[in-house]
Order: structure tokens, then C-alpha cells, then sequence
């Protein structure tokens, strides 16, 4: 108990002679942070650091403090990367908590280091450095997924499959073609990424409490320190934006719906009736009952991550949707969001380019599947339109009339007899037969970014410039 007494007594001091006790349990628990918070600490640090060295170069407090501030907190992060720091829940957040070290640790120049800087602008500074380090990584890691597309589309720029719609048969296209759709979706993601990055790069210490402050601070020297382009132009604004995170959200949650597209797709492809692909057993796993069974464990988890990452955007939006300006507690509940997405978005990249890498592609299944279905249909239908003359839509009708012959002796249209084709429609001649096989319908796919071989090896060496 007298421990307790004792660190009530330090929370209070933080605060000053305003509270006179303490808050019982249940306000304890509902408003300290450190919790999560404290994941901030070097960003906190980097930021106090940054603030004590600005207010010295301006005259607002001494060199003596100025070194001594910097030294206690060096020391702080010392503590805290060894683990050797203790964090009071009593002390609220990773903010009280290093200011109240670095008392400790200092003395009476601890406590100039909160001239012309309230808490408000101090956790926008933390969180907005925490979140454009973490789209750095997030860019890097997209990066290496792109690479990774890259290799897997040069070597199988060749290798047939079906394309799809509706889950159905459509048209033959190759793996290296169906690899680079997916270069496009992460590369927008990227896009996404690069432009959050620059949105955000700008300083929001200085804005104070919300109105600014009236001591001679240069934010512009604290903003270059800290590696932003500029400060924030409006201090009501600054400490009441969380944008950067819900748009850190918003690319989260679309990168997270492109995974999960390709989780379930691999999901479905590794299953023994496409038998596409094979897993590596280091993202596999095995049924407790049934031997014969190798489950796409990773992929079916990065699918469900998504939805984490999709709850937590909902959760920012309608946390951020009410609250009038300026700053609101509501806001502390901000951070797990954004911390759970990011760890949820690091695994389920690192997973999928490790499944990328690492899976086995079955070309030859993939070949014969891609006849399925009469996929060279529109093949037969563009042809009469080019060799025969006739419009599209009497191409069409042919077309399907050839297709349900086929149907109905059970065989491909390229095992057609001539004379059942000539039957359907006279002008057709044996050289269509050149067009009826998925190796010439893919190779005639010569459109801008289409599915010829020649046009995904010059879409690959596109993106291997750019990447």
C-alpha cells in the first residue's frame, strides 16, 4: 500500500496541485495507455530530443539543459531497448512515463523540457513518426513481393493455363501473364504507400495544445531534425488529424484484400482437383487424422487476416467520425488499430512472398486445364471474323453453334472434323485449325499488355526497371 501512495503521489505531482487524490481503479484502467503506447518510446525520444535541442538553439532554455536533457533521455532509451526500464501504469503513457525517468535521472531540467510542447502535439509527433516508418518497411516489403511475382512471371512467361471468369473457363492465358496482374495490384499498393508517405511529412510539434505557442520556437529546424519536409500549417488541425492513420489503414486493408485475392487463389489451386500448384512444406501443414492431407495453412491465415485489418479501419473511421475539434481522449484509442493492422499486414506479406518463392507450379496440369471449357471459342469467332468476314455477332452465333457440336460428340473444337465446321458455316477452311490450340490463342494475344509471351516479357522488364 504505501507503494501505491507513493506512486499516486508521483502521478499527481506530474500533473500538478490541480488533483488533489488520485483516480480509483476503474479510471486508472480506462485511461492509461502505456500499455500499447509504449511501443512509441523511440519516436517519443527522437521527438524530445529534437524539441530540446530547437528550444536551446533559440534561447528558450540553456545549453546545461539542453545536454542534460539529451543525456537522461539517451540514457532512457538505453534502459528501455535492454529492457531495464520500468513502465508505471500509474504514470499513464510513454510521454509521463520518460519525463518522469528523466526527473529522476536529471533533476529540476527535466522539467523545461515541456516548454512550448503540450502532450497533444507530442503524440502526434510520435504516431505520425511511428506510421511513416512503418510505410517505409511496408514499402520495402512490397518491393520484395513484386520481385518476387517477377521471377515466377519471367519463368513461366510461356506456361499455359485457364484464364478465368466467374470461376469459369474463359480463355487460355499464360501463369507468367496471371503472375503479372498481380505485379500491378501491389505495385498500385506501393503507389499508395509512397503518396501516404509524402501526405504526412509534415512536423506536428509546435502546434502545442491546439493553439500554438508563444514562445519563439522554429518548427521548421525541429521538422528538418526530425526528417519531415515542413511543419503542419494549422495547429487546431495538427492535433486533431489522425488522416495518416486511417489512410495507413485504408492502403492496409486494400494491400490485405489483394492478399487475400491471391490466398485464395493459391488455396484453390493447390487443392488435388486443379492441382495447379504445390506448397512447400514450409507453409503447409498436416491433418491430425488424415495423412494424406498437406492444408495451405499460411494462405487460408493471410486470408483471414484481412479481416482484422479491416475491422480495424472501421474501428479508426468511427472513432475519428463525432468528435468536434480539437483534441479528444477518444483519440488514445487510435493506436492498437493501427499497431495490430501493421502487424498483421508485415506477416501476411512475408507469408505470401515466402509461398511465391517457394511453390511448386504444375505446368503440365495447368496446360490441360487451359483446354478446358472450349477456351479457344473466341479464337474460332475472331478468325471467321478476320478470314471469313463475317460481323462479331455471326461469329458469335456460329461459334456457339461449333461449341455445342463439340458438346455433344463429347470432343474440342480443334478435334472437329472440317466437314462438321463446313457444315456450320461454308467459308471455313483447314486453316483454322492454326488458331484452335492454346499455345497459338495465347501467342496471338500481341495487345498492349495482353498475354503473348512477347508482351509479358516486355510488361516484366518494365516493372524489374521500376522496381
Amino acid at each position: 500500500m504505501a507503494d501505491d501512495t507513493t506512486d499516486t503521489k508521483s502521478s499527481n505531482q506530474m500533473w500538478g496541485g490541480r488533483f488533489a487524490s488520485g483516480p480509483d481503479a476503474i479510471m486508472e484502467e480506462i485511461n492509461a495507455s502505456i500499455g500499447f503506447d509504449k511501443k512509441l518510446f523511440a519516436q517519443d525520444i527522437r521527438g524530445s530530443i529534437a524539441h530540446a535541442t530547437m528550444l536551446a538553439h533559440q534561447g528558450i532554455i540553456s545549453a546545461d539543459d539542453k545536454d542534460k536533457i539529451v543525456h537522461g533521455l539517451n540514457t532512457i532509451l538505453s534502459e528501455i531497448e535492454s529492457g531495464n526500464f520500468e513502465f508505471s501504469r500509474q504514470l499513464e503513457d510513454i510521454h509521463m512515463n520518460v519525463e518522469a525517468r528523466l526527473a529522476t535521472l536529471i533533476g529540476p531540467a527535466a522539467g523545461r523540457l515541456h516548454t512550448a510542447r503540450s502532450r497533444n502535439d507530442q503524440v502526434a509527433l510520435d504516431f505520425r513518426l511511428w506510421v511513416k516508418e512503418e510505410l517505409e518497411k511496408t514499402e520495402q516489403m512490397l518491393t520484395g513481393l513484386i520481385a518476387a511475382f517477377l521471377d515466377r512471371a519471367e519463368e513461366h512467361a510461356e506456361s499455359v493455363m485457364p484464364g478465368f471468369t466467374h470461376l469459369q473457363t474463359a480463355q487460355p492465358v499464360t501463369f507468367g501473364h496471371h503472375c503479372m496482374a498481380y505485379v500491378e495490384m501491389f505495385g498500385r499498393d506501393r503507389a499508395r504507400v509512397r503518396h501516404a508517405i509524402e501526405h504526412l511529412d509534415e512536423s506536428p510539434i509546435g502546434a502545442a495544445a491546439l493553439a500554438g505557442t508563444g514562445y519563439p520556437i522554429d518548427r521548421h529546424m525541429t521538422a528538418k531534425a526530425l526528417g519531415f519536409r515542413e511543419p503542419t500549417r494549422n495547429s487546431i488541425d495538427t492535433v486533431s488529424d489522425r488522416d495518416f492513420a486511417i489512410e495507413f489503414l485504408s492502403i492496409a486493408a486494400i494491400a490485405g484484400m489483394h492478399l487475400s485475392r491471391l490466398a485464395e487463389e493459391i488455396v484453390i489451386w493447390s487443392t488435388p482437383q486443379f492441382g495447379f500448384v504445390r506448397l512447400s512444406d514450409a507453409f503447409s501443414t498436416g491433418s491430425s487424422i488424415m495423412p494424406q492431407k498437406k492444408n495451405p495453412d499460411a494462405a487460408e491465415l493471410v486470408r483471414a487476416k484481412t479481416g482484422r485489418i479491416n475491422g480495424s479501419l472501421v474501428a479508426l473511421l468511427t472513432i475519428m467520425k463525432g468528435l468536434p475539434l480539437a483534441y479528444s481522449k477518444d483519440m488514445q484509442e487510435d493506436k492498437e488499430q493501427v499497431f495490430d493492422a501493421a502487424e498483421s499486414l508485415e506477416l501476411a506479406i512475408a507469408a505470401m512472398t515466402g509461398m511465391v518463392r517457394d511453390m511448386t507450379v504444375n505446368t503440365a496440369r495447368m496446360k490441360a486445364a487451359a483446354g478446358s471449357g472450349y477456351s479457344t471459342a473466341t479464337d474460332l469467332a475472331d478468325w471467321l471474323v478476320r478470314e471469313a468476314g463475317l460481323p462479331f455477332r455471326d461469329a458469335h452465333h456460329v461459334t456457339g453453334r461449333a461449341v455445342a457440336l463439340a458438346e455433344s460428340k463429347g470432343c474440342d473444337l480443334a478435334e472437329l472434323p472440317l466437314s462438321d465446321l463446313q457444315a456450320i458455316h461454308p467459308d471455313i477452311t483447314d486453316k483454322v485449325y492454326d488458331v484452335l490450340t492454346v499455345e497459338a490463342s495465347v501467342a496471338s494475344r500481341k495487345s498492349f499488355g495482353g498475354t503473348a509471351p512477347s508482351e509479358v516479357r516486355r510488361q516484366i522488364a518494365f516493372w524489374r526497371a521500376r522496381n
